[in-house]
């Protein structure tokens, strides 16, 4: 179930009320009741999926009590991580390496022929599958001990909040705050979850689902359409990618806050990045830091050769395009971030030291390598996203624009004005223009009530899908 549905949002308050009725004193009835309630909200998409969810986490939770007292737990580790991996290769990646081998096969005038599989992909699979392995090799690391109670382990997998679109919580994170007693309401914690909750929503329906109405016109057909407007429309899928996954994230962390959880910040106005390296200590931070400690750093890191530390960048960001889907198109969006990051090292440019003006510079410069390689992230296929490109390059096509109606190309600018405000305020002026953290009580409500109101007036309450659902 996701957060801009209509379900959700008459749901949550009667799960928040079950949840603190419950005496403090039983925190594993609290614990089972959330465990229940993320299962259920789970099977509501497909239940036999759910199947996969428990797998996985059965299979990790016993390889962490394997591998925490085996004599050569480097063993365990490999057959556990490949029996978690397993569904998510199966369900994701099957007919991306089938149909690849059957191309290379018929290259080579061979007719071998293998059936694809006809079946959805589990949803959220990336996300709890990355996280239970990021359990597992922490216990493996001996950086968390293995966790003995199933229901807490399973809850940490499966706690709906993040289950979807993450972020990929820490079990040193999460599972200390389940196995903690809870004894009374947090109401400064509920409070900021429910203004995280509030302006994730003002991210999602007001922002990156009236964008969209414009997105899905051009890219799809782009063809038809000068390069001025598929230019528009790439600039647009940019804020509207952003603006979707950073407010779900910020719904999760808030629904998390609600409950009296702590969960992981995924996003820090990346669009404020000055590097491509900066920039992904911005993005889906989750990732970046799975990345970072289960990819990375276990190749070397940067402590190794220059060569062998540009490789472990290459291999780190491949592993990431492919973790995003099972399309060339993704592989091809890893490596550019990659090569880009490998690029920025050996000029040194990936620390900002050129004042001001100069940092404006970079920012810009980034937000278009990024907003370039989005295209490819955006598009089907290789084909179609040289396609876009080329229109965009394209000289002899007039410079024109496609427009929606009057109504809907307002409502796009008024959510794109209030969300560099609000995100420019924050990276620039913490401390002043606050909104929603204003000390003037007048200046904090008028902001809760502009942004309720604007959802109500300018949202688009279609429930869409959130983008990253599909990983």
């Amino acid at each position: 179930m996701i957060f801009n549905s209509f379900n959700f949002i008459v749901l949550f308050p009667l799960i928040f009320l079950l949840y603190y009725a419950i005496p403090s004193s039983y925190g594993k009835a609290r614990n089972m009741f959330l465990l229940v309630v993320s299962y259920i909200l789970y099977i509501q998409w497909k239940p036999a999926y759910a199947l996969i969810l428990l797998g996985v986490t059965a299979v990790t939770y016993l390889a962490a009590l394997e591998v925490e007292k085996a004599k050569r737990p480097k063993a365990v580790l490999t057959v556990g991580v490949v029996l978690a991996l397993l569904p998510l290769a199966l369900f994701k990646y099957y007919n991306f390496i089938n149909d690849t081998v059957n191309d290379a096969l018929t290259l080579l005038r061979m007719n071998f022929q293998l059936e694809g599989l006809n079946w959805a992909i589990p949803i959220g699979i990336s996300f709890f599958t990355f996280q239970a392995l990021g359990y597992l090799w922490d216990v493996y690391y001996k950086r968390q001990p293995a966790e003995r109670d199933f229901l807490t382990y399973a809850l940490f997998v499966s706690f709906f909040p993040s289950i979807l679109s993450g972020p990929i919580n820490k079990a040193s994170l999460v599972i200390p705050q389940l196995k903690k007693l809870r004894p009374y309401f947090d109401y400064g914690k509920a409070v900021a979850g429910l203004k995280m909750m509030l302006w994730g929503m003002f991210m999602k329906v007001v922002v990156a689902d009236r964008v969209a109405l414009y997105v899905d016109t051009v890219l799809p057909n782009y063809a038809n359409y000068t390069g001025t407007s598929c230019f528009v429309a790439s600039l647009l899928y940019t804020i509207q990618i952003y603006t979707d996954f950073a407010g779900y994230s910020l719904m999760a962390i808030g629904v998390g806050k609600v409950l009296g959880f702590e969960l992981t910040e995924n996003f820090r106005r990346p669009y404020f990045a000055f590097s491509v390296t900066d920039f992904w200590r911005r993005w889906h931070i989750s990732l970046s830091t799975w990345l970072k400690d289960y990819v990375y750093i276990p190749l070397g890191g940067s402590r190794c050769s220059k060569p062998r530390n540009y490789w472990n960048i290459f291999v780190t960001f491949l592993v990431s395009g492919i973790w995003h889907g099972a399309n060339w198109t993704f592989i091809v969006w890893g490596c550019m971030h990659g090569f880009s990051q490998i690029i920025e090292k050996m000029l040194g440019q990936q620390k900002c030291e050129y004042g001001r003006f100069g940092k404006t510079v970079k920012i810009i410069i980034t937000f278009l390598l990024v907003n370039f390689a989005w295209i490819f992230f955006r598009m089907p296929t290789l084909s179609d996203a040289c396609g876009v490109i080329a229109r965009i390059f394209d000289p002899s096509l007039p410079m024109k624009v496609y427009m929606n109606s009057f109504t809907t190309s307002a409502f796009i600018a008024f959510g794109l004005v209030m969300l560099f405000v609000k995100d420019f305020s924050d990276e620039f002026f913490p401390d002043k223009f606050q909104l929603f953290e204003n000390k003037r009580k007048i200046v904090r409500w008028a902001s809760y009530l502009l942004v309720m109101v604007s959802i109500l007036l300018a949202g688009v309450f279609s429930a869409d899908q959130f983008i990253y659902a599909n990983f």
